[in-house]
């Protein structure tokens, strides 16, 4: 998501290389390896996150922890609730996007994002997941997905602008509030739609009873 410059960049996998960390990264970065990954360059998105062992379907990749709240969705903002933004620790704002993600979204207890292994993962595989896992709306990123996914939509959208498919697709892996959001809107549509229906069918029996009787012989 955004570009580390690389003092000495040390070798990495096909379509990567380790890269210099900011200071206040350098000391996590041990840590992270241990847990199973760290950050590389790739060749077209500037900085990501590699595995640096594999994963399994359904494991835990990557731990989530808030380190702050936001007063409105940005790049990095993720969202944690219908009107909730807040701004990730550690690598989670470094992880890219992809529009066939090998990871998901699973909100932990402190309400923070974890990412959940969707597909097998192997050592020096890039961690992907999709914003409109998280996000409902996104609007803040260059016209066009540079993902490379045989499935890439070719811009990166929120939840909001997913089809039906794609949501089917990542059931059990987008944020939970994400269809409650869907769920609402529906119901207040429905809503909107009885109501206006309502009105019609009021508005014609109007017109009925007022209507002149016809004169017959």
């Amino acid at each position: 998501m955004g570009q580390w410059k690389s003092r000495s960049p040390a070798r990495g996998t096909a379509g990567s290389s380790l890269i210099s960390l900011p200071a206040e990264l350098t000391r996590q970065r041990a840590g992270d390896v241990n847990r199973g990954y760290e950050l590389r360059r790739t060749d077209t998105k500037g900085a990501g996150v590699f595995a640096t062992r594999s994963f399994q379907v359904g494991e835990t990749v990557m731990v989530g922890v808030i380190d702050r709240e936001l007063d409105h969705n940005h790049a990095h903002a993720s969202q944690v609730s219908e009107k909730r933004f807040v701004l990730h620790g550690g690598l989670i704002t470094k992880v890219n996007h992809s529009c066939e993600p090998n990871c998901g979204i699973r909100l932990n207890a402190s309400g923070a994002h974890d990412f959940v292994a969707r597909q097998p993962i192997t050592a020096g595989q890039e961690i992907t997941f999709d914003y409109a896992m998280r996000n409902y709306s996104v609007e803040h990123f260059a016209a066009h997905c540079q993902c490379g996914s045989p499935r890439c939509r070719d811009r990166i959208t929120g939840w909001k602008d997913l089809p039906a498919e794609r949501k089917a697709d990542y059931r059990g892996f987008a944020a939970p509030y994400l269809t409650d959001i869907d769920n609402q809107r529906a119901t207040k549509q429905a809503g909107q739609v009885a109501a206006g229906q309502a009105g019609i069918a009021a508005q014609q029996t109007g017109q009925i009873l007022n209507a002149e009787p016809v004169a017959t012989e």
